[in-house]
């Protein structure tokens, strides 16, 4: 009876450097990309996408190619930097990440179903998320429903709020993303100012044309702001509450809280 066989294992590392000098390499490529905003021609090999990622075995495999000529496929909405991202990590199963374009990796690890590259992703998002980044991370975690991103996303906004809100990524947040933000009990910032960036917020879409601040203040925010300036106005509490009212950790005390059963101090 013949012994059954062993698998032995090579280097990994020159089998990837290998592999690695093919991304993006015209010699015998036979798929040819048109990618981003600037139309930036990336070379790749039809096979190993299509074996690595379903989404391109989808996308490859309704016209063969025709004299040998790498067809052109167009992908306008990834960027370059981030589309050759993704190629690496399926050429080599492994990948170079950067702070400064990690989340257009993610973005497009989500849309082409790596879920590999996505935890890779959400991994380095993690460990280099700061004010800058914060609130453009949280974006994504909104538009993709990654829920774990979105809760650390907050939660750090939630302990440096000052400067999250006047960071770039704050103005063009959606609807949906300041949402759970201005709902937050935990936000460092008075009122007053969380007012001011919310207003900024505003105009920046009024500017753009965005029409995303017509909802932004719907639902429970707006009968929670008009409770509270109900509140202040008749400085009582109304029986309909029916519960103690309590500063938000960034509110500032004043004088007008002791009407509200606040402590002032």
């Amino acid at each position: 009876m013949e012994t059954p066989g062993l698998v032995v294992h090579g280097l990994a590392e020159p089998f990837s450097t290998a592999l690695r000098s093919l991304v993006n390499n015209p010699q015998f490529s036979d798929v040819r990309f048109v990618v981003g905003q600037e139309r930036q021609e990336v070379f790749a090999h039809q096979c190993l996408l299509a074996c690595r990622c379903n989404f391109f075995q989808r996308l490859l495999g309704t016209e063969p190619g025709s004299s040998g000529v790498p067809r052109p496929v167009v992908l306008s909405t990834v960027p370059a930097e981030a589309f050759l991202a993704v190629l690496e990590f399926l050429y080599t199963n492994s990948v170079k990440l950067h702070r400064h374009s990690v989340l257009e990796v993610l973005t497009a690890a989500v849309e082409y179903g790596l879920e590999e590259l996505r935890e890779l992703c959400l991994e380095f998002v993690e460990k280099v998320l700061d004010v800058e980044l914060a609130c453009e991370a949280l974006q994504v975690a909104v538009t993709f429903g990654l829920g774990p991103l979105q809760e650390r996303c907050i939660a750090f906004i939630e302990a440096h709020s000052q400067e999250a809100l006047r960071t770039r990524g704050f103005l063009e947040l959606s609807a949906a993303a300041l949402l759970p933000l201005l709902q937050s009990d935990k936000l460092c910032v008075d009122e007053a100012e969380l007012v001011r960036a919310a207003r900024s917020w505003a105009r920046v879409g009024a500017v753009s044309g965005d029409r995303r601040s017509a909802s932004a203040g719907r639902g429970n925010t707006v009968e929670q702001i008009v409770e509270a300036w109900r509140c202040h106005a008749l400085r009582r509490v109304t029986p309909a509450q029916g519960a103690p009212y309590r500063r938000r950790s960034g509110t500032l005390p004043r004088e007008h809280h002791r009407f509200l059963g606040l402590p002032f101090k």
